[in-house]
């Protein structure tokens, strides 16, 4: 990840910096921020940890990840207090500490990226492997991750075993850095889209940059409609479908939000469905 997402803008850099300042995690080397946070903390983590807090606030790693990645790898493993303490942060993009009658707000725009096995053994749906799991285990593991949590991750992703190509590098596959020159054109075009409008990128849109800037051809309309009606997608599902299907549409060199854009932005809502 850390080798496609895009540079950070100045302001940017100002913001990142600001938050290790007051965190006392500024390199002795260099004064500025200049690269996207990639904050990676371990499952046992706490609360405080996650979230930010203390008898002298300090941000957390949510806050730590501002404008750039928080993984959290083998989520289910992570409490379930500090899971759902994300759900807050993740809408409002801000975390507001309170202390001794005094609050602190920390800025928490980030990138949740988080992995996870599809069952406790690990070969559930392994083609050379048989799951050992029992029903039961397998439900109390699915039950680790709230609807409300998964519901707020705009992208699910199965990821099947690596063929040797993938493994030995002879892949066709595109280069990281080819994929990033695609995603600093997106971003730039996004920038130039919200000039006037006070955010910078996709992610940060709300239900009136959604209604201006993902308007939707009949056909694209009439799909999402009957995805909404069949798979039982929820309001919040429905308005983030609308802004990762912008993004494809940016990514594809699109002014318009076409019918295919609208689709695989559907399909990466449900793609995982049969194991979480």
């Amino acid at each position: 990840i850390p080798t496609i997402i895009s540079e950070m803008t100045f302001d940017e850099i100002m913001e990142v910096t600001k938050i290790y300042s007051i965190s006392g995690l500024l390199s002795s080397n260099s004064h500025l921020m200049k690269n996207r946070p990639f904050r990676s903390p371990h499952h046992t983590i706490t609360d405080i940890g996650l979230i930010g807090g203390g008898n002298y606030p300090k941000p957390g790693e949510i806050s730590l990840a501002h404008n750039g990645v928080l993984f959290l790898d083998e989520i289910p493993q992570f409490g379930r207090s500090a899971l759902e303490s994300l759900r807050q942060p993740m809408e409002d993009g801000k975390v507001i500490i309170s202390r001794n009658k005094a609050s602190f707000t920390y800025p928490s725009k980030f990138m949740l990226i988080a992995s996870a096995n599809p069952c406790p053994c690990g070969f559930l749906g392994d083609s050379f492997n048989k799951c050992r799991c029992s029903h039961y285990q397998i439900s109390n593991y699915k039950k680790r991750l709230s609807g409300p949590l998964l519901d707020r991750i705009d992208i699910h992703v199965f990821v099947p075993r690596l063929s040797k190509e993938d493994l030995t590098g002879d892949s066709d596959n595109e280069s990281s850095a080819d994929i990033r020159k695609r995603v600093q054109k997106a971003r730039a075009v996004q920038r130039k889209r919200f000039l006037k409008d006070a955010i910078s990128c996709n992610a940060h849109m709300n239900t009136k940059h959604i209604s201006k800037y993902c308007k939707l051809n009949e056909d694209a309309k009439r799909l999402l409609e009957m995805a909404i009606e069949k798979m039982g997608i929820s309001g919040r599902g429905y308005y983030r479908i609308l802004k990762v299907s912008r993004t494809i549409a940016d990514l594809d060199k699109n002014e318009d939000i076409k019918i295919n854009h609208i689709s695989e932005a559907i399909q990466y809502r449900i793609s995982d469905k049969k194991y979480f």
